[in-house]
């Protein structure tokens, strides 16, 4: 048997697993989300994003008996991961775009403010040690997944994590937000 047919039929197993893995916990895996977030897109794009992530890690699977839990814990951790994102990006995103001139501005105060929270958060960032600054930038203006981050910085996940957290927590501070 050569080794291009070998390969083909690993990949027509691994598609087939993956295929019964959707089939059997998709409407779990959509429910939980859609619960999370009560908004049919997210869900979708949550539970999208899950069978991606359960298709790169099925080898790692090592307990079959377990692998609705498995795939659920993936569900919750792509959940909080794109609550955080979305959190964090209404507070960075909004203020990186192009702002308008204030004349043409509805309401001149209220962007007079968003402008101004923008400097407080700009002044903050570049407060930060650069590490913390670029971590942040990877996470949540870049949209890098934890592992592409690891990657660029050369560190390892666990310390992408840590440190995206503990960043994070000194923005917050530096911008007179604790929550």
């Amino acid at each position: 048997m050569s080794e291009c047919r070998k390969w083909g039929e690993a990949l027509d197993k691994s598609l087939v697993k993956i295929e019964h893995l959707y089939d059997s916990f998709y409407l779990d895996v959509y429910h939980f989300a859609l619960y999370y977030t009560n908004s049919r897109e997210e869900a979708e794009d949550i539970t999208q994003e899950t069978f991606f992530k359960v298709m790169k890690q099925l080898n790692n699977l090592r307990d079959m008996d377990k692998v609705k839990t498995w795939i659920l814990s993936i569900a919750r951790n792509t959940a909080v991961d794109i609550h955080r994102r979305e959190k964090v990006k209404r507070l960075l995103i909004e203020k990186l775009s192009w702002q308008p001139v204030l004349k043409e501005v509805s309401k001149p105060l209220e962007f007079i403010e968003k402008n101004e929270q923008w400097q407080i958060v700009q002044e903050a960032l570049m407060t930060l040690k650069s590490h913390d600054r670029t971590i942040i930038i990877c996470r949540m203006l870049k949209d890098y997944t934890i592992q592409e981050t690891a990657e660029i910085l050369g560190i390892s996940e666990v310390k992408v994590r840590v440190d995206f957290h503990r960043a994070m927590t000194r923005l917050r501070k530096k911008v007179g937000r604790d929550d």
